[in-house]
């Protein structure tokens, strides 16, 4: 009890103290964006340009200011000597002019993943694909706006997700739908559905009905397979192929491809999930 005692007087008496004189201190918010020096994040080619250089004891900011001895060169060292090791992450990817931000029930993100998904496991598999489901939960940043580098991409896809191809009967992909509208829904490609009150009120794939009887062929992840965010992906599979590659390396030659044509990193939302009122 007395350990008790002392410890509730220390308390106390540090609050009256923090109370006394709370009118001596005031705090402002200051983001950490390079501003005071002009830093931006370095690719592989550009580290003198984003991060600037030390000479001596003098750190040579981009902005131009100079910072003689104290911890600015010391700190600029350390950050420019640990590039080299960081070059693969530093990998320049593409161009994304308005970035691309999470969000539900769709984005362009989201669609962008989901859509490269299909096209990646149809060319792997040799399967025809016709619906594509990833789960939110999975893309765990947006696309920056303004250069993408590989870092980007990891921090967005970090988990080790691997894509596949999953034949299901209408029926079972109907449940599927309608199990994720009483829950949360996922991102869908391939598919038009429209929720109310947690029931789905149309579903469409490829702009037709659902077939029941019909084999449909779904491009997933394996986290999905079997119960990752409560979603049962081969419940009742005809036919399952888990792939090798990851879901980050199926969305890269997109990318890279798009930058090798000069183009930018872009894409839209279709209204594919939607929820009324």
């Amino acid at each position: 009890m007395a350990q008790v005692k002392v410890i509730s007087s220390l308390a106390a008496l540090l609050l009256l103290c923090t109370s006394a004189f709370a009118q001596d201190f005031s705090w402002e918010y200051v983001p950490m964006d390079g501003s005071r020096v002009g830093a931006t994040i370095p690719t592989t080619d550009n580290i003198d340009k984003a991060i600037g250089t030390v000479r001596g004891r003098r750190f040579i900011a981009p902005n131009g200011k100079v910072y003689r001895g104290g911890s600015a060169p010391a700190v600029a060292s350390l950050m420019i000597d640990a590039q080299a090791s960081m070059a693969e992450v530093k990998e320049y990817i593409g161009n994304c002019p308005e970035g691309m931000v999470r969000r539900k029930p769709e984005s362009e993100l989201a669609n962008m993943l989901v859509d490269r998904l299909m096209v990646a496991v149809e060319a792997e598999t040799g399967r025809k694909v016709d619906v594509g489901l990833l789960n939110f939960g999975g893309i765990r940043c947006d696309m920056p706006k303004g250069t993408v580098i590989m870092d980007d991409i990891l921090s967005m896809l970090p988990f080790k997700n691997y894509i596949c191809y999953v034949a299901i009967k209408g029926a079972d992909l109907q449940y599927l739908i309608e199990h994720m509208a009483a829950e949360k829904m996922q991102e869908l490609g391939g598919m038009e559905v429209v929720v109310k009150d947690h029931k789905v009120t149309k579903a469409l794939v490829g702009g037709k009905p659902i077939e029941m009887d019909r084999i449909c062929g779904l491009a997933t992840i394996d986290f999905l397979l079997t119960g990752g965010d409560n979603i049962f992906a081969a419940r009742n599979a005809v036919e399952l192929v888990q792939t090798e590659i990851l879901m980050r390396d199926a969305i890269l030659p997109y990318l890279r491809a798009l930058a090798a044509e000069g183009k930018p990193i872009e894409y839209h939302c279709d209204g594919r999930v939607r929820y009324e009122d």
